[in-house]
């Protein structure tokens, strides 16, 4: 019987990552998410980062034709975040808001990254992770967001858009410019979380290897 007792809430995990975290196999987001399993499951989301914070970014009514009249929906663009390095960004469209919102932060969930956090500001010898470690840019439509790291203290030098997404993933310091329809607040949220999330996905250049004509030197 596994000692985490996730089933407590009445969840039954119905996928194969779902199922290790239940048997505490996996008991982290970060082991979670280099299993390389797919992240299916909300709930599994729940018991790894307990007390995510929600930010709704933008509600707007939608309304398509169809061949019975006029259909109304709504469209709520939501960001999770645990404001210590994970980030999550999704939007939900439903006739009801509050169930737009809902399914939005489902599916933030399952789109949730870990930040790669750190000091990266040649101006900054904190050894706290406050800012990021590299420059990064992300597009959305016709919004490019770019996001640089700062020195402890600076701040968040961004719009209100664009520091809501930051906060959540619990990046304190940065500067950012925006390009493109930046009033558009779903391109721009969304800019934002492609940035970290192209942050996520850089590794740092592999040291180089000695060749062998350099190892017979050395010897």
């Amino acid at each position: 019987m596994s000692g985490n007792n996730y089933n407590d809430n009445g969840w039954e995990p119905v996928t194969r990552l779902g199922r290790k975290v239940q048997e505490g196999d996996i008991d982290t987001m970060e082991a979670a998410l280099n299993s390389g399993l797919p992240l299916k499951e909300p709930e599994l989301v729940d018991q790894l980062l307990p007390g995510l914070d929600d930010e709704v970014l933008d509600i707007n009514m939608v309304q398509r034709m169809t061949d019975s009249g006029r259909r109304v929906k709504f469209r709520c663009v939501v960001a999770v975040g645990n404001r210590d390095g994970y980030i999550g960004y999704a939007e939900g469209r439903d006739d009801q808001v509050g169930s737009a919102i809902q399914k939005a932060i489902g599916i933030a969930k399952l789109n949730i990254i870990k930040v790669p956090r750190g000091s990266g500001s040649w101006e900054d010898r904190s050894d706290r992770p406050h800012s990021l470690t590299r420059q990064t840019t992300g597009k959305a439509g016709s919004v490019e967001v770019e996001v640089i790291p700062a020195p402890e203290g600076l701040g968040l030098a961004a719009s209100d858009t664009v520091r809501a997404v930051l906060e959540l993933a619990g990046i304190e310091n940065a500067w950012t410019k925006s390009h493109g329809n930046t009033r558009t607040t779903v391109n721009l949220a969304k800019a934002t979380f492609n940035a970290l999330e192209n942050a996520s996905q850089s590794r740092h250049p592999r040291a180089r290897e000695t060749t062998r004509d350099e190892a017979e030197v050395t010897e």
